[in-house]
């Protein structure tokens, strides 16, 4: 990703491309043109416009007929927009295409992180878009002032809801998780879920009976796939789907359900040296991940549902909405912050919400104790937010290989030959092992498999269990 230039040289902003922090323009443009930018910049990261520079790249200063005076750019922020936003204004020597000693301003931009700033005179919108500034219709600008939290869509109200439309089952499960026997209107009023008779937003997701009755994206669906990737038409390999739209209590109750079904179980060794039977991912991180995508989902998009799709080798939590400006992949392992801070006290209430998104870094941590990749966040079509949770076999395997090597010294791992070590492995990553087993893992003889066992027991790696060399309950385990 482009990043703003950190030299005012005005040389270098000659010939640099125009990107998404970086643009210059004619002295010549009006005021107005120049506060359309700053309000770009100030609505997105914040960037660097340079003055006194045409689109070609040719340096003109501010002698150049039909140059505006210095003093109304600097001026400019200040008179054209609303509410001021941080800017800093640097005059720069420079020499102009004609030679003349002359000077480009340069204008650094902050980013505004709490407020939408818009154009004074029209209350015109502007966000910088690669090397556009962009005006945005109504719904954009709504949607860039909840990702700034200057508004907040879970509050306020739909004026078609009552009381009428509550889910009396959770809303006696939410009084006793708060330790009251007041009555419902009063909870909701109290709590904010309900003005003048009507639900919030936040009422209406958390508490009614059936909520895509006022919005119909509210919603969560969960898909098991046959193989590791969708297919359609004749190969449509859904072996599983259902949606969850009821309230959000109910949805996680619902979801967490079907999807724990749907996980196969591994054999894994703990700290203590004794096999355990684990589930294919640790709960904890799809559970967070999903408790996380209905917390924080975008819910002013219409455009789509929270998606949970589950792989033989991954599973995918999807929700709808950009990252708020605050937030990226990059930094939401650390960064504290909640687009629906309403929503996610009430979870934490319930007891499935941990504050200040502290469960994300335990996520990582959980993932990496079961040997799997660490857990990956994207942004798809720059229009929603997906973690995917990795559980190849073969990243299990590698995994599980890597762990066994540290428990094996390796001078003795050295001398094993290939059958011994994958043997070894077979039985470190099931907890047991019989002949018959290894074989037909192997794709070899019985007596192959019986000579690598006990090879395996004679270096003093696995220990034999049985009655008798006819016992047909014999096994191996690791020693």
């Amino acid at each position: 990703m482009q990043q703003p230039i950190d030299v005012n040289d005005p040389q270098v902003f000659a010939t640099i491309k125009e990107n998404q922090y970086f643009d210059r323009k004619s002295a010549r443009k009006d005021t107005d043109e120049i506060a359309k930018h700053i309000i770009a910049f100030a609505n997105f990261a914040g960037g660097k416009l340079v003055i006194g520079i045409e689109d070609d790249g040719e340096i003109t200063g501010f002698k150049r007929e039909k140059a505006h005076d210095i003093e109304d750019f600097k001026q400019a922020a200040i008179v054209c927009c609303d509410p001021v936003p941080k800017v800093e204004m640097i005059e720069v020597p420079a020499s102009n295409s004609k030679g003349e000693d002359d000077s480009i301003l340069v204008i650094e931009i902050g980013a505004s992180a709490e407020r939408v700033i818009t154009r004074r005179r029209d209350k015109a919108v502007f966000l910088r878009q690669k090397d556009k500034s962009i005006i945005l219709d109504r719904e954009q600008v709504l949607a860039l002032e909840y990702d700034k939290n200057q508004r907040r869509y879970e509050d306020e109200v739909d004026d078609r809801s009552s009381i009428e439309d509550i889910d009396l089952e959770v809303m006696a499960r939410y009084k006793a998780a708060i330790g009251t026997d007041s009555s419902d209107e009063q909870v909701l009023r109290s709590r904010g879920f309900m003005r003048d008779g009507h639900l919030t937003n936040a009422g209406i997701l958390l508490f009614a009976e059936y909520p895509p009755k006022f919005m119909p994206w509210a919603r969560v669906r969960v898909l098991r796939y046959d193989g590791v990737k969708r297919e359609t038409g004749r190969r449509l390999n859904i072996v599983k789907d259902r949606t969850f739209d009821g309230p959000i209590p109910k949805v996680v109750d619902g979801a967490k359900a079907m999807i724990s079904e749907q996980l196969r179980d591994f054999q894994f060794l703990g700290e203590d040296g004794l096999f355990k039977k684990v589930p294919e991912y640790p709960e904890f991180s799809w559970f967070e991940g999903m408790i996380n995508a209905i917390t924080h989902r975008n819910y002013g998009y219409s455009g789509d549902y929270i998606r949970i799709s589950i792989f033989d080798d991954r599973m995918e939590i999807q929700s709808p909405g950009k990252l708020p400006n605050l937030v990226t992949v990059e930094n939401m392992r650390h960064t504290r912050w909640s687009r629906n801070p309403v929503i996610a006290r009430t979870l934490i209430e319930f007891g499935w919400v941990r504050e200040l998104n502290e469960g994300v870094g335990r996520i990582y941590d959980e993932m990496r104790d079961l040997f799997l990749d660490p857990p990956e966040f994207t942004e798809p079509n720059n229009a929603s937010v997906m973690l995917t949770l990795k559980n190849s076999i073969e990243t299990r395997s590698k995994r599980q290989k890597e762990n066994l090597r540290d428990r094996v010294s390796n001078d003795l791992y050295g001398t094993l030959s290939e059958y011994e070590r994958e043997a070894l492995q077979y039985v470190f990553g099931r907890g047991r092992a019989n002949v018959a087993g290894l074989a037909n893992h192997m794709g070899r003889s019985v007596k192959v498999a019986r000579k690598t066992l006990k090879s395996l027991v004679d270096k003093g790696l696995l220990v034999w269990h049985g009655t008798s060399t006819n016992d047909p309950s014999q096994y191996y385990t690791l020693r």
